[in-house]
């Protein structure tokens, strides 16, 4: 039998059981009463059955088991026997502690024997030349994820779907190693995840428990050190031997990261339960549920797409995209960093601690000097990748490494002469284009003066400055545009208030549009405009229709069960008034004036 097909065979048995075993688990999970009740510092809001872990685990090892007594134990599954017993282990370690909750202390002294007994028996990262080094990185690494999985299962799908690319992308960046076993038990475990995520998918009728989340982060975990040498193949070269399974990993080593932060920096405990996830903030923004969980997924995609580059570009064109793709990954973390999800009293509590990190998100400009002290160089190395090919990049090497200091001066200096650091974020606008233009154009300047004056500009591409610059410039602004690009993505999020119309597609219809989705107070859900001006009508303001004019109003009324319209302008003529109360008078149907006040 072939590889791939060990490998379908593997995957479709364990998805099968688990299709069938999960919804008889769900039922007898009821029957004894083993639900998960809702608490105030965990998100479900309804009873839900537990023990989606049990199916988990029995369809995966029932693949293994069935491939092993098909195809022979030692050629196909033998070496995958002590990752066996250790996700036995930690399944009947999760299993407890869903029955009778553990101590978060005794679980991880738990997690971190069944970790060193994978260890000893060869489950090992080989990322530095020294054993010791090896051997603590690996026991952290296997403890570490299996608790990222653990935190990472905080909504319906997440871990599961989050699971399943990972390890997808894990399988396909190993395919073609002479890592059969390995990859026998990678199909058995993203089958028997899938088979599981059928039903734990919003709303989800069960959930997997820390027997489902601790076996899915052991065993990905412990398969990333045998899986295709991932771990050990680039010899010499730490940053992608390192990227590859982060990237892979991404999400829940992220958010695992940025949990333990955010509550250290409020002072709540890492190990207590919470609503202070990177899920739970993205839909306190504004997101559905789902919505929420498939732009994790997205994350998770994006990283993994990264992880497979890697394998296959060169060193220098992988580290500049994952540079990109980490800055923009950053600023989103930051953002759903200022994302209120706890009560004023207890943010501001008396901890020493402040949140320091929303401070300097867009308010202090020590931030903005640090990331251009980040994007100056990643522009001008990626400039030089640009130009250059593999080799001649080689060559033009210590061309680039003498001249960085300068780029790096003259650029921020022209920045703060122009006044790139006077703008607040949140208010960006086009003459703040207009001033990062003038910045980046004067500081390409300085540093081709600079680099006349002292090397007599010998070894240097006039292309490459241009190139820079228009990377530069596009690193600037996309990046200080992000919170702008955020705010407006989540303010197009609908708020679930009544459903109205504008009538007045001109500047105050905008304003009152703004006002609307920033305001959830307002409690109103606009479908659209309404303007007596045939030349707007069929275009859109900010993705909103304009539906017709007041002849269409009555027809609009009745399509989306209208009970209020909302004026943008108090000018409109006394004709117009008299027409929209004809009409909404009779259908029950309020006119309403947008009033601002400044106090």
């Amino acid at each position: 039998m072939s590889p791939l097909s060990l490998y379908a065979s593997a995957f479709l048995i364990s998805l099968t059981l688990s299709l069938a075993i999960t919804p008889v688990i769900r039922n007898i999970a009821i029957r004894k009463n083993f639900v998960a009740v809702p608490k105030d510092d965990r998100w479900h809001r309804k009873p839900t059955a537990l023990f989606g872990g049990v199916g988990i685990f029995f369809s995966m090892t029932a693949a293994w088991i069935g491939i092993s007594l098909v195809l022979g134990y030692e050629a196909t599954m033998g070496s995958m026997l002590p990752l066996g017993i250790g996700c036995l282990l930690v399944f009947s370690l999760g299993l407890v502690d869903d029955i009778v909750d553990i101590k978060p202390h005794h679980k991880l002294l738990g997690q971190i024997v069944i970790a060193s007994f994978l260890v000893v028996f060869g489950f090992q990262v080989q990322w530095f030349t020294s054993l010791s080094a090896n051997l603590f990185f690996s026991i952290l690494w296997i403890v570490g994820i299996t608790n990222a999985f653990n935190l990472l299962d905080n909504m319906d799908g997440l871990a599961a779907g989050t699971a399943i690319l990972s390890g997808f992308f894990l399988f396909f960046s190993s395919y073609g190693a002479n890592a059969v076993p390995p990859s026998v038990c990678l199909a058995a475990l993203l089958g028997a995840v899938l088979g599981f995520l059928v039903y734990n998918f919003h709303p989800a009728s069960i959930f997997m428990g820390d027997s489902g989340s601790m076996v899915i982060g052991l065993a990905l975990a412990g398969l990333t050190t045998k899986t295709s040498g991932l771990m050990s193949v680039y010899s010499g070269r730490l940053a992608l031997i390192l990227a590859v399974p982060i990237l892979i990993l991404f999400i829940p080593i992220m958010d695992t990261v940025f949990v333990s932060i955010i509550r250290r920096l409020f002072g709540r405990p890492i190990s207590k339960g919470g609503r202070d996830h990177s899920s739970h903030r993205i839909v306190a923004i504004g997101f559905s549920e789902p919505k929420a969980v498939i732009l994790l997924y997205g994350f998770t995609i994006i990283a993994g797409l990264l992880a497979v580059a890697m394998t296959r570009y060169s060193l220098s064109v992988s580290l500049a995209m994952i540079a990109v793709f980490l800055l923009f990954s950053l600023f989103f973390w930051i953002y759903l960093a200022k994302v209120k999800v706890y009560d004023e009293g207890f943010i501001l509590s008396d901890k020493k601690w402040t949140p320091i990190l929303i401070d300097l998100t867009y308010k202090k400009k020590l931030f903005e000097m640090m990331l251009d002290l980040a994007i100056i160089p990643l522009a001008y190395w990626i400039a030089y990748l640009v130009r250059f090919e593999r080799s001649a990049y080689s060559e033009n090497f210590h061309i680039f490494f003498k001249s960085l200091p300068i780029v790096i001066i003259c650029q921020l200096f022209s920045f703060y002469t122009v006044g790139v650091y006077r703008g607040i974020w949140m208010f960006l606008g086009l003459r703040d284009v207009l001033t990062y233009i003038k910045g980046v154009t004067l500081g390409t300047v300085m540093v081709i003066i600079g680099n006349v004056v002292i090397y007599r500009f010998e070894g240097f591409s006039r292309t490459l400055f241009i190139i820079y610059w228009m990377i530069l410039l596009i690193l600037v602004i996309t990046l200080r545009f992000s919170f702008r690009f955020f705010e407006d993505v989540i303010h197009q999020q609908p708020n679930g208030g009544i459903k109205t119309i504008i009538y007045g597609a001109g500047a105050a219809g905008q304003f009152a549009l703004q006002e609307i989705e920033r305001n959830k107070k307002i409690e109103l859900s606009v479908v659209g405009f309404i303007d007596d001006d045939v030349k707007k009508q069929g275009q859109t303001i900010y993705g909103y229709p304009i539906l017709g004019g007041l002849d269409k109003l009555e027809g609009l009324i009745q399509q989306f069960g209208l009970s209020t319209i909302v004026v943008s302008s108090r000018k409109i003529s006394k004709d117009i008034r008299d027409k929209l109360e004809k009409i909404c008078g009779p259908l029950g149907v309020q006119i309403s004036e947008l009033k601002i006040s400044i106090e």
